[in-house]
């Protein structure tokens, strides 16, 4: 991957560093829709024009740069703010961070290359397919970190409506299809294949509107009265010994005049004591929602006799099945599954704990839960719970999906980020949820944005950010599966898959049957000569050739 960086490459760098921080204007709270259109098309013309697959990889490169720099600098605030890191350490941190992430654009456009030149007419579809494989990649390497895929962009766009049908993985390939379809347009130059690709992006685009008809689930008439609960207490105060009293009291006094007959949820560790050092408050709390014939969900930290910690939610309160009630260790119970490096549990943690405060940070050192879990149970209701990160792993809440599902629910404490993007962003994937599986989502978080979701991703209500308060609504109910929900991103993969093989066959039997005169035979102890041919009279019977010639075979 050696290439010089020629003063023609240093401008397409700078060129495409400055699309990447474009992309960040693609998401939430910005919500330009069309830019990943354009910042991908810039992509993919100056990768057709690459001379190398390593020119194609830095090029890509740079763009990752730009798109990940801007984009995910929101978790500088929580290493600054909240991890004790000095600001040369906390910006050597995010840049290893960003650095990391852009390697995978780079990825697809190296692969890209080296699968086929940059020349061929499949250009569009291949550079779609290995994209989608790298960021598939990116969602599980080191435990994943799936954010700013740029399907998301489009979840109050116009491809919106793809999204029960092929998901945000789905909408990630359209937009690559259709960048690289309009790159062949650059100095035109297409055979049919070509013109196929730029047909079917354009279709793509043009009949977003039309999978609307095909969505899958249908609103049941039935609504339910929810209350969202958003407590507002500072980050710095959450693990203080001396607030746990007062937060335990806020939440109770915001809660106790919505609780009549409602679904009440409270965020992440919205009680700040571990579960077992809680049980006099959560008797008190259980009784006083079953009075009401409500059930509260919270979030909450248990600790295990055996050492393991957990960060998980429990339902108190009516839970709709006969003879179940609230006791500790009961099975009515969520634990999250995707932690998040760092934050709870600390790779090579014998050996960074001691390098700064940052990897010290309270409840660091969870245990995880089941990868599959039985939904919570509250009020008659099913609720797919997913805690924080986790609503950004649609395989995960796959897997945990079923025809009975009332809901989805996240709870989370983006207190971490303060007044940046990034909890906008989270909403924004919360939100695509929504859409993927055909179900409301409830959202409940510390300073917010705690908002409800209906089944077709649009907001139906939220809370300012940064205010204590309680949401409350009626949330309709809806049934049906979305093909999504069913398959999932395994067919594309399948297809993606099956599309590399086949142009990877497809190169290597040109190889094969190509001209010999114009490959030199390899590991020979002497050079194959051609002996020059006289020219035949016509009608002339040709001569056998003798041993000392070899004819040219065509």
């Amino acid at each position: 991957m050696q290439f010089r960086i020629s003063a023609r490459t240093g401008l397409l760098s700078l060129l495409l560093l400055c699309a990447g921080l474009l992309n960040t204007f693609a998401f939430a709270p910005y919500s330009w829709h069309a830019l990943p259109l354009l910042t991908l098309t810039i992509l993919a013309v100056t990768l057709r024009q690459s001379q190398t697959p390593g020119q194609a990889a830095w090029l890509a490169y740079c763009y990752g740069l730009g798109w990940f720099g801007l984009g995910v600098s929101w978790v500088h605030v929580s290493i600054a703010t909240f991890g004790g890191m000095p600001l040369i350490a906390s910006l050597g941190i995010m840049a290893l961070l960003v650095a990391y992430l852009s390697l995978f654009p780079a990825l697809a456009a190296y692969t890209a290359a080296r699968l086929v030149a940059n020349r061929s007419h499949y250009w569009p579809l291949l550079l779609a397919v290995c994209w989608t494989l790298s960021e598939n990649l990116r969602s599980w390497l080191f435990t994943g970190f799936p954010w700013l895929s740029l399907g998301y962009s489009q979840t109050d766009g116009w491809l919106a409506s793809y999204a029960p049908l092929v998901g945000e993985t789905g909408i990630n390939f359209i937009l690559l299809l259709a960048a690289g379809s309009f790159a062949l347009l650059w100095r035109y130059q297409a055979n049919r294949v070509a013109q196929w690709q730029l047909a079917a992006a354009v279709m793509l685009l043009v009949l977003a509107p039309a999978p609307n008809h095909f969505k899958g689930w249908q609103t049941t008439g039935a609504q339910v009265p929810v209350a969202l609960v958003q407590g507002n207490i500072r980050q710095e105060l959450r693990w203080a010994p001396e607030q746990e009293l007062p937060t335990m009291k806020k939440y109770m006094q915001l809660t106790r005049p919505q609780l009549a007959e409602r679904l009440v949820i409270w965020p992440e560790a919205a009680i700040p004591q571990v579960e077992p050092e809680a049980q006099a408050y959560l008797f008190n709390l259980d009784m006083l929602a079953a009075e009401n014939k409500a059930a509260v969900v919270t979030g909450i930290l248990d600790w295990k006799r055996n050492g393991d910690a957990y960060n998980g939610m429990i339902v108190v309160g009516d839970t709709g099945v006969k003879g179940q009630i609230y006791h500790y260790e009961t099975r009515n119970r969520y634990q999250k599954h995707h932690l998040l490096p760092i934050g709870e549990f600390v790779p090579f943690e014998r050996f960074l704990r001691d390098v700064a405060p940052f990897f010290d940070l309270p409840n660091s050192s969870f245990a995880r839960g089941e990868w599959q879990q039985p939904n919570l149970q509250a009020k008659g209701y099913q609720l797919l719970a997913a805690l924080c990160f986790e609503i950004a792993f649609p395989r995960q809440i796959r897997a945990n999906f079923s025809d009975d599902t009332d809901f989805l629910l996240t709870v989370s404490n983006d207190a971490w980020f303060g007044d940046s993007h990034g909890p906008w962003q989270h909403l924004e994937i919360a939100r695509m949820r929504a859409l993927e599986f055909g179900r409301p989502l409830l959202r409940a978080t510390n300073t917010g944005v705690t908002a409800a979701v209906g089944a077709d991703g649009q907001v139906l209500a939220q809370l300012p950010q940064f205010q204590d308060g309680v949401l409350t609504l009626d949330v309709p109910l809806t049934q049906g599966r979305t093909l999504y929900s069913q398959v999932g991103d395994w067919p594309l993969y399948a297809f993606c898959l099956l599309t590399c093989a086949m142009l990877w066959w497809r190169q290597r039997q040109r190889k094969e049957t190509a001209p010999a005169a114009l490959f030199t035979p390899a590991n020979t102890a002497e050079p194959v000569s051609v002996t020059p041919v006289e020219p035949m009279a016509e009608h002339a019977p040709a001569e056998p050739p003798t041993k000392e010639r070899i004819e040219p075979h065509f």
